[in-house]
């Protein structure tokens, strides 16, 4: 299994910020930020499902684009998997005809171009082999993390989250762990704002990290434009024993 990174960054500017996305060989995605807007057209049009972590902007920013763009040149509906409440808000607030069209109804209720399938916790995809679960996250709005198991070795990817006891208690489990990707969205000197927003800044990721029990290569992501620098000399300062290292887009991982 190979997983690109195509966006990782908590905003945008530049060429190498964009929003959370990660694509699984060619047809997975993992949330659909700013950065599937880099995709060719060809590869856009091999996306067949994407898994949301949640409903925020910045990870469902592409779906319209993705499922306007190559629609009418695939066979089959994008299915979108994700927590009902999350289908609920999309259908709600995206893909309710004054933001966007309907693709769930059209060309036609009976062949669309989007199709939602809803998931719940502990709930475990597989397709073409790759089994893909997902894991408790705590935000402030329905939310979840993914863990992606090749059979050989698996990836843990926490979505935007604080605190999360639950998620530990799971991922201790997996015998096969290989990476885990975690955000931090805030430096310290916001820590208030990185618990309002339940976001972590430094010394929070810190505290959540001596609850990992397993060896694991660990990855920053969501950094805020602007405070890269700044947020990644205070993770090395209160984290640096877990030698966490900075997520970077076009990052691959093979596992």
């Amino acid at each position: 299994m190979k997983l690109r990174i195509l966006g990782c960054s908590g905003g945008i500017g530049g060429r190498h910020l964009r929003t959370t996305s990660m694509l699984i060989d060619n047809d997975i995605l993992i949330d659909a930020g700013t950065g599937v807007g880099d995709l060719s057209l060809t590869e856009l049009s091999l996306v067949d499902d994407i898994f949301l972590t949640h409903s925020h902007l910045d990870h469902v920013s592409s779906i319209p684009f993705l499922v306007d763009t190559v629609g009418a040149m695939r066979a089959k509906p994008v299915i979108v998997h994700a927590l009902a409440a999350t289908i609920e808000i999309l259908r709600n607030h995206i893909f309710n005809w004054a933001i966007w069209p309907d693709f769930s109804q059209i060309p036609t209720p009976e062949k669309p171009w989007l199709k939602f399938q809803p998931i719940e916790l502990a709930e475990a995809t597989v397709i073409n082999g790759r089994m893909i679960t997902a894991l408790p996250a705590n935000h402030v709005v329905p939310a979840v993390g993914y863990h992606v198991d090749s059979a050989h070795a698996s990836l843990v990817f926490t979505g935007d989250t604080t605190t999360n006891d639950p998620l530990w208690e799971i991922v201790n489990r997996i015998a096969n762990l290989k990476y885990l990707i975690i955000e931090t969205a805030f430096s310290n000197r916001e820590k208030q704002l990185a618990i309002a927003a339940k976001h972590f800044c430094p010394s929070m990721l810190a505290d959540e990290l001596t609850k990992l029990e397993r060896t694991a290569e660990i990855y920053v992501t969501h950094l805020k434009p602007g405070e890269i620098e700044l947020t990644m000399q205070e993770i090395e300062d209160c984290a640096g024993q877990f030698r966490p290292r900075m997520l970077q887009t076009n990052q691959v991982f093979e596992f």
